[in-house]
């Protein structure tokens, strides 16, 4: 093995991303959390040294407004998960 000059190294491009072998899955993901959030994080509103007491409502307003889609997104997930079961129940105990 050879270790070449090691007060000055040399570096190369870097290890390639493996291809991947569903590009279609990639592909919907990638569509799926752009719809969902196509706005970048406002990074100025963040910043851990501040205490939540400093938060204003336009602070928590907007922040609100780029987690919007996650929101909805969350909140079709808890009523699926509670309508499903229920429809299923119904459908299982009452075959009038």
């Amino acid at each position: 093995m050879e270790l070449g000059n090691i007060s000055k190294p040399t570096y190369g491009p870097g290890p390639e991303a493996p291809g991947s072998s569903t590009p279609g899955v990639v592909t919907m993901a990638h569509g799926f959390l752009r719809l969902v959030q196509p706005n970048p994080l406002p990074i100025e509103l963040i910043n851990f040294g501040q205490s939540q007491s400093e938060f204003t409502r336009d602070d928590i307003h907007e922040l609100l407004l780029y987690e919007l889609g996650f929101l909805v997104c969350a909140a079709i997930g808890v009523l699926f998960i509670i309508l499903v079961p229920l429809v299923g129940c119904c459908f299982c105990c009452c075959r009038c």
